[in-house]
């Protein structure tokens, strides 16, 4: 089974993400917090499920946001499959994330049924 780290504050993005990859057949860990997100990574790995992707927000609750977090799960596994999933696409920001280890970064205005089928073209499910 695929798993998938959902990195993303806004619960209703969250309902949404979980909506439009649900035919993926693939399990759904959601973060709340970076911090929450570096935690999850680490119990997944020591669980011997090691993320297929990171799906990563930039713009998180108080505390480190989308880009330390990708820094800190870099540092954990260096073959991290993190992408990044915000409004703040195309922003010096977008880049900072990519500096830290994200494969990409898909914008928002991309809808969630262009990002379901980003996700499959990432994961081969094509």
């Amino acid at each position: 089974m695929t798993d998938i780290l959902v990195v993303e504050d806004d619960k209703d993005i969250q309902v949404l993400i979980q909506r439009y990859l649900a035919e993926l057949d693939a399990a759904l860990h959601f973060a709340d917090t970076g911090e929450e997100a570096v935690k999850k990574y680490e119990e997944l790995m020591e669980n011997g499920k090691i993320p297929d992707m990171v799906v990563m927000d930039l713009d998180l609750p108080p505390g480190i946001d989308g880009v330390e977090a990708t820094k800190r799960i870099m540092k954990i596994d260096r073959k991290a499959n993190v992408y990044g999933f915000t409004a703040y696409f195309d922003t010096e920001w977008a880049t900072e994330l990519r500096d830290a280890g994200a494969k990409g970064v898909m914008g928002r205005p991309i809808g969630m049924a262009g990002f379901r089928d980003k996700v499959k073209e990432i994961l081969g499910m094509n």
